[in-house]
């Protein structure tokens, strides 16, 4: 009696097994091929999502990198004597009337060499003024009166509204820049 139980259970084990293979092979079901259909490019249900992903990524003649650009924020450039230079503006009321000002048109302020250790000039209005007693540097861009523009290739302490400070050159780059005579600076926003 258990030899035929016993293989009676292993034939029930060999159908199952049997059974378990034959899933994987079938055909895909119609739910299967009508989700595939969905996409742009028709694909075969063996296909990786990753490929079906790719078809929904964008065109190069889809208008969405022209959105993304035109929400970029604009850049308040700086060259001094034609070198463009890297400014880390401040967030504050003074600046941002500067980059008004400076939004249509390209405004040139002639600097003068003042004391060995900066560069100051008229910018032709006046800013708002938030002067805090401040200890310069080398890079900095500062507001004095109100109405002057002072770029830092040394130090010097006194009450300034800050503007920014220039990133990319060194304190001898800026020196270099700044110290063998009357330069001007240009802003474009």
């Amino acid at each position: 009696m258990k030899q035929p139980l016993c293989i009676l259970l292993f034939v029930i084990m060999i159908a199952v097994l049997a059974g378990c293979g034959k899933a994987n092979d079938t055909a895909p079901s119609e739910a299967t091929r009508d989700t595939v259909s969905v996409t742009e490019k028709p694909t075969v249900a063996t296909e990786a999502p990753t490929q079906a992903a790719t078809v929904a990524a964008p065109q190069p003649d889809d208008p969405q990198p022209q959105v993304e650009e035109a929400q970029q924020e604009k850049v308040l450039e700086m060259k001094i004597a034609g070198t463009p230079v890297t400014v880390a503006w401040e967030d504050n009321e003074a600046v941002a009337a500067l980059k008004e000002y400076c939004r249509d048109q390209i405004l040139t302020i002639p600097l003068s060499m003042y004391g060995g250790f900066e560069q100051v000039g008229s910018i032709g209005t006046n800013l708002p003024q938030n002067d805090v007693q401040t200890t310069t540097q080398s890079g900095d861009i500062v507001l004095y009166s109100g109405n002057q523009f002072v770029v830092f290739y040394g130090s010097n302490s006194w009450a300034y509204t800050r503007l920014g400070h220039i990133t990319d050159k060194s304190q001898d780059e800026l020196t270099s820049l700044l110290s063998n005579g009357d330069v001007s600076i240009t802003l474009e926003y």
